[in-house]
């Protein structure tokens, strides 16, 4: 996975702090809303953007050390998903070869369904994004 700031441009639309993986479904919930999405009825944009918030987010969460922080912007019709937790040391990694159900997919789904992804670390938070095209009226 390369190291890479995240495109600039992006204008901050709302951040969420979760301390375990019990607060995903809010985090999913209120992502939805935020986007003007029905979370009963998403469109495929919806899917794959609330897909790649939970695994980025699980990934911080399992993997990482908290509390994770997933913000999100907007330039235009792109969304960018910053998930950021404190293990500054740790490496993301793309999961190798594995049996179904065995887990470690979420950076491969992450990269998989949006237009970029990326990580980089600062002096205190590692931070893994990715950039979708948002659902346009």
């Amino acid at each position: 996975m390369r190291t890479a700031l995240p495109p600039e441009g992006f204008e901050h639309v709302r951040t969420w702090t979760l301390d375990t993986t019990a607060e995903l479904s809010r985090l999913r919930r209120e992502l939805s809303a935020e986007t003007g999405g029905d979370p009963s009825r998403l469109d495929p944009v919806g899917e794959r953007m609330l897909l790649i918030a939970s695994e980025l987010a699980t990934n911080a969460l399992l993997h990482g050390i908290p509390p994770t922080i997933v913000t999100l912007s907007r330039s235009g019709s792109l969304l960018l998903l910053d998930v950021a937790d404190h293990d500054v040391r740790g490496t993301p990694a793309i999961a190798g070869e594995r049996a179904v159900g065995m887990g470690g997919f979420g950076l491969r789904i992450a990269r998989r369904l949006s237009q970029d992804v990326g990580w980089y670390a600062d002096t205190t938070t590692k931070h893994v994004w990715a950039v979708l095209e948002a659902q346009t009226a």
